[in-house]
């Protein structure tokens, strides 16, 4: 176990980091998109949506122009040519509320499984489609009248021939009046493939070795291999699916997940005694693309190529390891498939559980094999004719021993951080005569990658955000007839053109975009076509040849003027994210390597604090596969300051707006500090207006008295014995001529009463600090027996004593500071 694990992650750290392959170079298989356009850029481009959602199963029938859609409890007839025309026709096919209810009591959640989901959507005869929904986990068929388009009155039993829940992997195909399907049918049931309708029902065998192992199928698809075959082969039916791997021992690996294809034969009638009804071509094999135990298969695409022998297989891989994703996109030919199931078989061993390669001798004829006209000439016409140690061999041998590998045994592209959901491929022959791939990859946030392959090696044209919300692509269809390709999601259906050539609006644009649908006609970028081949340029192989001689029309010169010292931005958008700026400087010189005040960018040059010698002219070149084509030209001037004529020429102008973001932004500071200047001037004016006023009003000659209030805690009074004039204002005289505070609960003033008797004096003060001035017990107030304050007085004293009292006064504070009567302050103290 722990050797296979090691193994497995050293290979798939080998993809994630270096690519999978030393034989190709690491962008190759991280290639990056040419160009990318946007949601809001997209154009000719037709939208489809009704009241319902998931429209996911497309049945496009060109000939018609008709693109039938199955969607959740609808169908949609719509016009292939422009399905937004508003012409369609509908069928409303919703789950009744009995079936709803049923469904709930079963456990399902109404909101996305108890409805009806469109899972099977193709064309019965010529004049009938055959539709089968889930039905509330209750499935349904019926047939559906084409050219009436009206919902019929009798349905058939749909258990056997569409899944019950909607999120289960189901693939079905109607061929010569026989219905193929593969899916996980009844509520329980384990995977099947099954064949039912008009020809002789047929399923896979479940013991004594599951033939199916918990699959989740992706997709089917037909190739005639009987048409224009030298041995009489039968039509092949490949179906491509993902199931847990039975083939190590380890319970490490035994849950792992691994993709598979399998194939059975279209005439095929089951046995007669043994694998009655049961499938007597079964035979499956592992896919591989590149990590075979952490690849997830998403989508598989069948390009017909008009013979069956050269058919091509493109499926796209989900690389899934712990927190790491990946996708791939790998390339089979039916050649290769056909190898391995001729090839050897594997055992399971039940004493040791395990699977190995069958070495013993194969019977005759070879177990799993179509009939061919060797075996009709030794008298086995059907499946029914087989020997029972043919049909007893297949139970137990329908594992092929070799890997289906992709051509060139690595895949086509792998992209980092990316989910592959849906893949479309169509075959387009070039002007040079070759017929190339281009693939349609739908992602799982809703864009779309267009890519051509080229030499084994993919080149993605460009990446298109289709829809404006992202939501995973679910399904791609193409029309050639119409030259459109529609994509189905949860929310709409959208119609886009298989080609965009006018956004390409230089020949050096259409050459490098090596879209195989485009040409240059000498004027424009256009659709190119057989007819106009000797006049149209393209250059697929190498994408840089075919313009040499065209005459680039010459971009428009631009000024640029700075004082020295700002930054400046000489802006170069290019549209392809695979070219290179390239700048040159006054036409010949390249920009300097240690010059620290150049840096270039993905939006153009920025010159930080310019000099007077980064003056000049900048042209910008776009570099792309060895082509150069010139973008922009600038003339920079670098200022050591404004030029005064201009001034004087303009003395009415109040802002001199530059050219550049650095000078604005200098110009916008000035400003702010002006402002904050003139704010910080005119608070300092106010303030002293205030000082003013109340310097005045302290010089005011008179008597202030504090009113008394409830609330107030300090009694004030104002006494003087040298205002003689003012007593008749009922104040308390005093002959000190301070204001003394006196601390305690004053009493509130009332109209109706007396007015409090004034409090009793001081007690006089120790004879330390009376120094025989007998005024200072009337002029200081003990608070609390913790300090003293002076307030003041309102003249200048006459007292011939006022100067020693200061004097006395000064010494007694200085002396109180060093003498702490309590060891806390109390907090009405002042």
């Amino acid at each position: 176990m722990k050797r296979h694990l090691i193994r497995y992650l050293l290979a798939f750290f080998a993809v994630l980091i270096t690519g999978y392959s030393s034989r190709r170079p690491t962008t190759d298989f991280d290639a990056t998109p040419r160009t990318t356009i946007a949601y809001n850029e997209l154009s000719d481009v037709k939208r489809f949506s009704s009241k319902t959602v998931n429209y996911s199963v497309f049945l496009l029938e060109d000939e018609k122009g008709i693109l039938y859609v199955g969607a959740r409890g609808a169908i949609y007839s719509l016009n292939s040519s422009n399905i937004m025309d508003g012409s369609q026709r509908t069928i409303h096919w919703e789950a009744t509320p009995e079936k709803q209810t049923e469904c709930l009591k079963k456990g399902k959640n109404n909101k996305t499984e108890c409805f009806n989901h469109i899972k099977l959507l193709q064309r019965f005869n010529e004049t009938h489609l055959y539709v089968c929904g889930t039905y509330a986990f209750s499935p349904l068929c019926t047939y559906i009248d084409d050219h009436n388009f009206t919902l019929p009155s009798i349905f058939e039993e749909g258990k056997e021939k569409c899944p019950y829940d909607p999120s289960k992997g189901f693939t079905g195909l109607i061929i010569d009046g026989g219905l193929y399907t593969a899916t996980r049918y009844e509520f329980r049931s384990l995977p099947d493939i099954r064949r039912n309708l008009y020809q002789r029902s047929l399923k896979t065998e479940e013991s004594p070795v599951h033939w199916l192992n918990d699959a989740d199928f992706v997709t089917s698809a037909l190739v005639q291999e009987s048409v224009n075959s030298t041995v009489g082969d039968d039509d092949k039916i490949y179906y491509f699916f993902m199931e847990r791997t039975g083939e190590e021992t380890s319970s490490f690996l035994d849950k792992t997940q691994v993709a598979r294809v399998a194939r059975i034969c279209k005439s095929d009638l089951g046995g007669k005694k043994i694998l009655q009804k049961k499938w007597t071509s079964f035979l499956k094999a592992r896919l591989v693309c590149s990590i075979p135990y952490y690849e997830v298969l998403k989508s598989a695409y069948t390009l017909d190529t008009g013979r069956w022998d050269t058919t091509v297989f493109y499926a796209a891989f989900l690389l899934k390891w712990r927190n790491m994703e990946a996708s791939a996109i790998c390339q089979y030919s039916i050649s290769d498939m056909q190898k391995v199931f001729e090839g050897p078989y594997m055992a399971y061993q039940p004493n040791s559980h395990k699977w190995v390669r069958f070495n013993d001798i194969i019977p005759e004829p070879r177990p799993g094999s179509c009939i061919t006209n060797e075996l009709r000439s030794t008298g086995f016409n059907s499946s029914l004719d087989l020997p029972s140690k043919v049909l007893d061999f297949l139970k137990i041998h329908t594992l092929m021993y070799e890997e289906v590998k992709p051509i060139g045994e690595q895949p086509l592209l792998m992209k980092k951080n990316m989910v592959y959901t849906r893949i479309a491929v169509d075959r387009v022959l070039a002007l040079d005569g070759t017929q190339y791939d281009v693939l349609f990859i739908g992602t799982g946030d809703g864009w779309i990658h267009k890519a051509v392959v080229v030499k084994s090696i993919v080149h993605i044209i460009e990446e298109v955000q289709v829809f404006k919300n992202p939501q995973p692509v679910e399904n791609l269809v193409i029309s050639k007839r119409q030259k459109s390709i529609y994509v189905g999601a949860q929310s709409e259906v959208l119609q886009l053109p298989l080609s965009t050539c006018n956004r390409y609006v230089s020949c050096y644009d259409c050459i490098l975009a090596r879209d195989p649908y485009c040409g240059w006609d000498g004027e424009t970028c256009r659709e190119a076509t057989q007819e106009d081949r000797l006049q149209m340029t393209q250059d697929m192989q190498n994408g840089n040849e075919g313009c040499l001689d065209v005459a680039a029309e010459a971009p428009v010169q631009k000024n640029r003027t700075v004082l020295k010292g700002d930054d400046v931005l000489l802006q170069c958008d290019l549209s392809s994210n695979l070219a290179k700026a390239q700048w040159v400087v006054n036409g010949t010189e390249s920009l300097p390597d240690v010059e620290s005040r150049f840096r270039v960018g993905i939006d153009g040059l920025l010159i930080t604090d310019t000099l007077p010698e980064h003056s000049g002219e900048y042209s910008c070149y776009a570099e792309e596969n060895g082509l150069q084509s010139l973008l922009a030209v600038y003339t920079l001037s670098v200022l050591m300051e404004l030029p005064k004529e201009k001034v004087d020429l303009e003395p009415t102008m109040v802002i001199v707006q530059l050219p550049t973001a650095a000078s604005q932004t200098s110009s916008d500071m000035e400003f702010v500090y002006i402002s904050i200047i003139t704010i910080l001037g005119g608070l300092c004016f106010v303030l002293l207006v205030v000082l003013l006023y109340v310097s005045c009003l302290q010089k005011r000659k008179g008597t202030y008295m504090v009113g008394n209030s409830q609330a107030t805690n300090v009694e004030l009074q104002t006494v003087s014995s040298n205002f003689k004039d003012k007593s008749d204002r009922g104040l308390n005289s005093h002959p000190d001529g301070c204001l003394q505070i006196i601390p305690g609960e004053a009493t509130p003033a009332s109209p109706t009463k007396n007015t409090p008797p004034p409090p009793p004096p001081p007690p006089p003060l120790p004879s330390e600090f009376t120094n025989g001035i007998a005024t200072l017990p009337n002029m200081l107030r003990k608070m609390n027996g913790n300090s003293y304050m002076l307030l003041g007085q309102n003249e200048e004293s006459t007292s011939p004593l006022y100067n020693s009292f200061t004097e006395e006064l000064s010494k007694f504070l200085e002396k109180r500071k060093r003498t702490q009567l309590v060891e806390k302050l109390d907090e009405s103290s002042v």
